[in-house]
């Protein structure tokens, strides 16, 4: 009986390709290996449209063949878009479809989700993507759950991943269901990445919510991050913005989006970040020096904003 052949991982090629999220896919799957013996992957690039196709840094590519290497392939990965609008060509649409049907995997990097939600099989699944498209995914397909707080996910053998980092997180994830946890420290190793990250892509998020320039409670936003250690209280607040309490939480949630302690958190939150970035200050002093009282209030905010610790964003971000 003929052994079967490793699994043929191949990667999309387009006009327009996003360089680092295909290198993401050629390092992981498409570079030599011999540690990991016989049955490692087998790599190939097939070009979406007819060429010359260029990639992103001004350089020509040269794909192994066309659409019909989908027919062999075992997994096919979209590494990035041309973008949010532009639209998919229905004979992609259509061998994907193909590809999924007879049990083969479909992964994307960052924007290439909108490549997998033009097939329809991401609808009544949940998906991510960069978080700064993650609204207009939603908006296009709102058949689809978009999560965009996680790093990757994974369902009914559709992979999504976030920004384009956070595809090293989803290929390196994708090695050790195949091939077990020892293979994926070594590719983890070797690229010099750990072999799993705390958190999401929450921590990575600009703040979300800016307030607009007019509104008339900016100076007291402006006051309030420069004292973020003073206990603000929302009838506090309401004083210093000459106010009534219930006319000054209606003018809040207009001008920025979120409640006052909401609004307040999030930036007590943003200024541990920094303190924690630049400084080895104890968690007790962190804490005071932003607000938060206490130590367990600032883990308990940094998870609940960021599903990782404090210290865990030291060790990732700090200097």
């Amino acid at each position: 009986m003929p052994k079967p052949q490793s699994p043929l991982v191949v990667a999309l090629l387009y006009d327009g390709l996003c360089t680092f999220e295909f290198g993401i896919v050629a390092e992981v799957f498409g570079l030599f290996r011999p540690e990991m013996g016989p049955d490692w992957y087998r790599f190939a690039s097939a070009a979406i449209e007819a060429g010359p196709l260029r990639a992103h840094g001004g350089f020509s590519i040269l794909p192994t063949g066309g659409l019909d290497l989908l027919e062999q392939a075992d997994m096919v990965i979209v590494p990035g878009w041309k973008g949010a609008e532009a639209p998919v060509p229905e004979e992609l649409v259509a061998q994907l479809r193909r590809v999924h049907a007879r049990g083969g995997r479909l992964a994307s990097i960052c924007s290439g989700a909108f490549v997998l939600a033009a097939t329809g099989l991401l609808d009544g699944k949940k998906a991510t993507t960069h978080w700064r498209y993650a609204e207009i995914l939603r908006q296009h397909y709102p058949a689809i759950t978009v999560d965009e707080a996680s790093l990757y996910h994974g369902e009914d053998n559709i992979f999504t991943s976030a920004g384009s980092a956070a595809g090293i997180d989803l290929m390196i994830e994708i090695v050790r269901q195949d091939y077990g946890p020892d293979a994926a420290n070594s590719v983890a190793r070797r690229i010099v990445m750990p072999a799993h990250r705390s958190g999401g892509q929450a921590q990575f998020l600009e703040r979300p919510v800016r307030t607009r320039p007019d509104t008339e409670i900016s100076p007291l936003l402006d006051l309030m991050r420069q004292d973020i250690h003073r206990p603000w209280t929302i009838a506090l607040m309401a004083r210093q913005a000459a106010m009534s309490r219930r006319t000054f939480e209606r003018r809040f949630i207009e001008a920025t989006g979120q409640g006052p302690g909401e609004w307040l958190a999030a930036e007590r939150v943003e200024a541990a970040k920094d303190i924690l970035i630049r400084t080895q200050r104890p968690m007790e002093e962190i804490a005071a020096a932003v607000g938060f009282g206490s130590a367990h209030a600032l883990r308990h905010h940094f998870r609940a904003r960021l599903s990782l610790s404090p210290s865990e964003y030291r060790r990732e971000f700090g200097r």
